[in-house]
């Protein structure tokens, strides 16, 4: 497992505390796990996404990612309707490991309340949330 000050935490994505991240895009929202979440579980062998068209409020379980070490839900950071899943993660759950940020997105969605980025913590925060965690 990496140490926190080997993490991949972009700057230009926000963070929720049970570690998925979000990205504004335009004025839409792309959605993942963070590097630290991945790390932690290993493997990712299965990722179960949720269908477009699907409304979600913040902080709602909208996936679920399953490793060799354990299952975990995903609970999307912003609420909104969702627009675009990442069908490459049906066959290949590892981009999850590979690329969190990048290929492994999970899901883009069309927010409800915009505003609602700013309650997430900045990469700095979050790595500090971390370390504190140690």
């Amino acid at each position: 497992m990496k140490e926190i000050n080997e993490l991949n935490m972009p700057d230009d994505a926000r963070y929720a505390d049970d570690h998925e991240w979000a990205r504004l895009e335009g004025d839409k929202v792309r959605v993942g796990l963070d590097d630290y979440a991945q790390d932690q579980l290993g493997d990712i062998v299965f990722v179960e996404l949720p269908q477009e068209g699907d409304s979600f409020k913040k902080g709602e379980v909208f996936a679920t990612v399953e490793s060799v070490k354990a299952v975990c839900e995903c609970y999307l950071p912003v609420g909104g309707k969702i627009i675009a899943v990442n069908t490459a993660l049906e066959e290949a759950p590892e981009l999850l490991n590979k690329s969190p940020y990048g290929d492994g997105w999970m899901a883009e969605l069309d927010p409800a309340e915009l505003s609602e980025m700013d309650t997430l913590m900045t990469n700095v925060k979050c790595l500090e949330k971390l370390k504190g965690a140690e």
